[in-house]
């Protein structure tokens, strides 16, 4: 599994997401993706607590720890990297969480409009 680049939203380079938990399909803290990425995990989120109810109504329990994947379950405030696809769903049922622009990978421009990244943005002024 070749890594892309470790490029965020604005071309530079991507930023730590969260390492407690540890985040990111690689699980090395960061929103770094590849071929073998079926699920886009690049958008840096926060979490909030009416998205991991949202998440767990949509089938993924984010909140619910398991312990033999060494998951000890997400609590509102942790940063996550989200699937793209995901988020996006998030947004159209008006629940989409707040994201970090600087932790976001490029490769989710690929599916969610940097304009609507934006609106959600917790990392611009």
């Amino acid at each position: 599994m070749e890594m892309y680049d470790s490029v965020n939203v604005f071309g530079e380079a991507l930023e730590l997401c969260g390492d407690d938990p540890m985040t990111g399909f690689y699980r090395d803290g960061a929103c770094n993706t590849c071929s073998q990425d079926a699920g886009s995990h690049t958008v840096c989120i926060e979490v909030s607590a009416e998205f991991l109810e949202y998440s767990r109504f949509k089938g993924n329990d984010l909140s619910t720890p398991v312990p033999e994947s060494g998951f000890h379950g997400l609590r509102a405030g942790d940063r996550w990297c989200l699937c793209a696809a995901r988020w996006l769903q998030a947004l159209e049922d008006k629940m989409a969480p707040r994201v970090y622009l600087k932790r976001t990978h490029i490769r989710a421009l690929e599916i969610v409009p940097m304009e609507l990244l934006k609106r959600y943005t917790m990392d611009l002024s």
